[in-house]
């Protein structure tokens, strides 16, 4: 049996925080997918990767001043990769005035980690430089990973996870796990405190998923039964099979209403 020393475990988990951000990276690929087959990117916004790449961008500083920081390096600098190619794509199928809004904001993004490493590098040396830089990058962190907040109120208000899939929560919540990890046994707590955040909005949208999916389940099937009703006030014949937990375990409920003969 092989046993990981202490030594061991950053890079273990440092490991299963890139495998895992690297599917994250990739969750937005079916939107974009989208937008190349409709050969338009109307109705989206590059917001949510111009944040991303702008994360992205700040950590890989970081990684570069604190020495050694190889899967720190690794998934960011993927990510800053992918990142410019969704921008890249976004920009080729977005109308112009959306081009030219996305164009400002991608020079604020160079402008701004242009300006963090100018300052950090004129202000500041040493330790206190890679101080500067981590709490700038455990900031950003927190305010990506409250960024949810806004599609959990939506769920709450709407009562449907249309818009929040419970697979990229649960990716969320093993990305954060992982790099909590990775920070606490490298003692680099700029890493793991913002994913501590990150855990748990991750798990408030699952449990938010559980709750509010099984209402949109209920929620459909009353609507399949006020359609029902309606059809039988007009004489019209309906068999309607709903599976599903019914208050019984394990069982199907089936509904059916005999059209008056004529």
């Amino acid at each position: 049996m092989v046993q990981l020393s202490v030594h061991d475990l950053p890079f273990m988990f440092g490991l299963l925080g890139n495998i895992v951000s690297f599917i994250v990276f990739l969750a937005p690929v079916p939107t974009f997918y989208k937008i190349y087959k409709r050969k338009s990117s109307e109705g989206f916004v590059a917001i949510p990767y111009l944040v991303a790449l702008f994360s992205a961008g700040l950590l890989l500083y970081y990684a570069y001043l604190k020495k050694n920081a190889y899967l720190i390096v690794s998934i960011n600098g993927l990510g800053c990769f992918i990142e410019l190619a969704y921008i890249s794509l976004f920009l080729f199928y977005a109308p112009r005035k959306s081009q030219i809004l996305t164009g400002w904001l991608m020079l604020l993004v160079v402008g701004a980690l242009g300006t963090v490493t100018l300052f950090s590098c004129l202000f500041s040396k040493g330790s206190e430089r890679v101080m500067i830089v981590g709490w700038i990058c455990a900031v950003i962190n927190v305010a990506v990973f409250a960024a949810p907040l806004s599609i959990m109120r939506q769920v709450i208000r709407t009562k449907s996870v249309e818009f929040m899939p419970f697979t990229l929560s649960l990716f969320l919540t093993l990305c954060a796990t992982m790099w909590f990890f990775y920070g606490f046994f490298k003692k680099d707590f700029y890493i793991a405190l913002p994913n501590v955040l990150g855990f748990l909005f991750g798990v408030l949208q699952m449990l938010l998923y559980f709750v509010y999916n099984k209402d949109s389940n209920k929620e459909d099937i009353k609507e399949i039964l006020d359609l029902e009703e309606a059809a039988k006030s007009k004489g019209v014949e309906v068999s309607i099979k709903i599976e599903g937990d019914s208050d019984k375990a394990g069982g199907n409920q089936e509904i059916k209403c005999q059209r008056p003969r004529v």
